[in-house]
């Protein structure tokens, strides 16, 4: 909890509260249903809470946006950006029913009135949304052709509707080469914005629809 209010220091009560709760819920469901692996649950804080937080250091969300949260697996990155956007509509989808009923079950407990989980395929959904955000779910020209129908032609924000790729550094500029070449893509070292070690290679990948 320290290291996340190091870097997000205007947190409201009510935030504070409720990624104060993020450990023990995620604790709790990760012994029913296994969505992060035993080795890692003590590392929650900075490798699944705060690095799904870290696109909120580059890309605020407006009110009324509607993001898709891609892959979501047990609600990550869609449940700390939710905390930290509650005027911004977030969908979370799995196609594991399992994963998605922990994503359910902890936005649930914090009363994130602004998210909704579905356990759904994304070429299933007919709806439209300013931003696709995805975490270690598949490579980049996949996700081009998974979500580009879900994007809204009609910008709100400053930087225009795509996908936020959640991404690790080696490798990346290999597989942005195989992106079609109407794609205009931009890397974001997170070592940028953090200083641990861990972000060294990670990095968000933006991606214009």
């Amino acid at each position: 909890m320290d290291i996340i209010q190091q870097y997000f220091n205007k947190l409201t009560p009510t935030q504070l509260e409720q990624i104060g709760q993020l450990d023990a819920l995620y604790r709790y469901w990760n012994e029913q249903i296994n969505v992060i692996s035993r080795k890692d649950i003590d590392n929650l804080d900075m490798h699944h809470v705060l690095h799904s937080m870290a696109l909120a250091k580059i890309m605020p969300f407006k009110e009324g946006a509607n993001i898709l949260d891609l892959g979501t697996g047990g609600g990550f990155p869609g449940i700390p950006l939710a905390i930290l956007f509650p005027e911004t509509n977030f969908l979370l989808v799995d196609s594991i029913g399992k994963k998605i009923k922990v994503a359910s079950e902890v936005a649930a407990a914090l009363k994130l009135e602004n998210v909704e989980c579905r356990a759904v395929r994304a070429e299933e959904l007919k709806l439209k949304f300013d931003f696709v955000v995805t975490r270690a779910v598949a490579s980049a020209d996949k996700l081009i052709g998974w979500t580009r129908k879900l994007i809204a032609k009609k910008h709100q924000h400053a930087i225009p509707n795509g996908i936020w790729a959640y991404k690790g550094l080696p490798g990346i500029k290999e597989e942005l080469k195989a992106l079609p070449k109407n794609i205009d893509s931009e890397v974001y070292p997170l070592s940028d914005y953090y200083k641990e070690e861990f972000f060294e290679t990670k990095c968000l990948v933006y991606m214009q629809i």
